[in-house]
């Protein structure tokens, strides 16, 4: 028991010790580095803004045309993968290959969203 109290009491001194001996960064020769703005999501990246209200104005278009597959293609880019797994996400219905198959995963994960704000045109 002595020996962890003494363990630990070395280990707690020598990170006081560690965080205090460096010196700030106002103090060094060297610049600091600028630090890098974090990247936005693509959801938010994407041109026109967020996608959830972009695929459910989709949902306007008669279900089961080309104009709605069409419609979820321009908001999501397809990009066929006949290796992708099952679609977890709606962002990975773009792998499905075929379009009737890329419909219905879009039509499953848009039907069971909740309803969103129309965005203003």
């Amino acid at each position: 028991m002595r020996m962890m109290l003494a363990f630990a009491a070395v280990l707690y001194s020598a990170t006081a010790l560690a965080q205090t001996s460096a010196p700030p960064a106002a103090e060094t020769d060297t610049p600091a580095v600028a630090a890098k703005p974090a990247k936005a999501p693509k959801a938010a990246a994407t041109k026109g803004g967020a996608v959830a209200p972009r695929l459910q104005a989709c949902q306007d278009i008669e279900d089961g045309t080309k104009g709605r597959l069409d419609c979820y293609d321009a908001v999501i880019k397809p990009a066929p993968n006949p290796k992708a797994p099952a679609p977890k996400t709606v962002m990975q219905c773009k792998f499905t290959k075929e379009e009737d198959e890329r419909l219905n995963c879009y039509n499953g994960f848009v039907d069971s969203m909740p309803k969103l704000p129309r965005p203003k045109s």
